[in-house]
């Protein structure tokens, strides 16, 4: 069984991520396209949690003929850690590009994350009947919650949800060396916005993402089935902005509240594909998106180095030479927010195309 539905969902998610990755570059980006600064939500902060929630989905079908009668066999778990460290090594291939200072190289990562989340995820699902996976995802969610509110960081105590005094960000400098840890977005190596501990809760949204595909495989193909699965991804919505005021719904922490949240966001994204797609045979909208989503991969890895390339690379010579981005962001677009939308607009447009050329050849790249 495959869901289109979850092919167009994916595609939507990458679609979102271009823009909000080309967008960003620029100097003056509509709120929209970025990403909260700290605490909050931004719809670009949905983007990641959708990855993470998509995996799980996937893995219900992937994984479905070793988790009833058929135990996995050492060869499954070879093919499971294979693809997780490939994930990983081409999230280490973006973060060094170009120079590949391996002594300054960042090590964590939005790939690293869907690795061990993935690997973690796929231990727990192959080994755990589903009761035992929705206590975990509460002792995940709960567990962590605890940890960072009652563990103690020295010189900040405890209960901190500032980017150097939170216990997240305390235990990355503890296993991993500063000149390793993310550099940007003004936290200098006080932590990282895909660190270790963080990553923990980042797995709980995998495993929802993986109860929800495992519930719609059980279901009937009704509008029923997408109704009750929105109102699940309501109520989770509702709990998630809920637990906020006591624990704030902060992508770079990946707090419990905003995995309730944003799991919430996708169930409903989900449930509006799954009736539109796989229930009312409406598939025509969403054709461009599963041709973007059949080559996820392929998509973000290249789009991701093109914007590298862009950044590192000048017009002109001299130390006032802009870059290959600004140039085009200036000159093509006009600048401003108008600018840096209609730049990642043309840029989606671009990868569209690739990713249709890629359909009509029947190449489809798969970790």
């Amino acid at each position: 069984m495959r869901l289109t539905s979850l092919d167009v969902f994916r595609g939507i998610t990458i679609a979102a991520m271009i823009l909000v990755n080309m967008a960003g570059v620029a100097d003056k980006v509509y709120p929209f396209l970025e990403h909260a600064d700290w605490n909050g939500c931004t719809l670009a902060d949905f983007v990641f949690p959708f990855f993470l929630f998509i995996v799980g989905v996937a893995m219900a079908f992937s994984l479905s003929k070793y988790t009833k009668a058929k135990h996995p066999t050492a060869s499954v778990y070879r093919r499971i850690i294979t693809r997780s460290l490939i994930l990983f090594l081409l999230g280490l291939l973006l973060n060094g590009f170009w120079n590949y200072d391996l002594s300054n190289i960042r090590i964590m990562g939005v790939l690293q994350r869907i690795s061990l989340a993935y690997l973690l995820a796929a231990v727990a699902i192959l080994n755990l009947p589903r009761k035992a996976i929705w206590v975990l995802i509460l002792l995940i969610l709960v567990g962590y919650w605890g940890a960072m509110i009652y563990i103690p960081v020295p010189d900040y105590g405890a209960g901190v949800f500032t980017r150097e005094g939170n216990f997240g960000a305390y235990v990355d400098r503890l296993i991993i060396p500063a000149a390793h840890l993310y550099k940007g977005d003004n936290f200098n190596s006080m932590g990282d916005p895909e660190g270790l501990f963080s990553t923990l809760p980042a797995v709980a949204t995998t495993l929802a993402g993986y109860l929800t595909g495992k519930w719609l495989r059980d279901e009937p193909i009704t509008s029923r089935t997408s109704i009750n699965l929105a109102l699940i991804g309501i109520i989770c919505l509702v709990l998630g902005w809920d637990w906020g005021f006591f624990f704030p719904i902060n992508k770079k922490l990946w707090t419990s509240s905003y995995v309730l949240y944003s799991a919430g966001a996708a169930m409903l994204l989900l449930a509006a594909c799954y009736e539109l797609i796989d229930i009312r045979e409406l598939r025509r909208w969403g054709k461009p998106f599963e041709v973007l989503g059949l080559n996820a991969i392929f998509i973000f890895v290249a789009s991701v180095l093109a914007i590298k390339i862009m950044v590192k690379t000048h017009i002109g010579t001299g130390d006032n030479a802009p870059t290959t981005y600004n140039w085009i962001y200036e000159h093509l677009f006009g600048g401003g927010m108008n600018g840096s939308l209609l730049f990642a607009t043309v840029t989606l447009l671009f990868w569209l195309a690739i990713a249709y050329l890629m359909y009509w050849r029947r190449w489809f790249i798969k970790v």
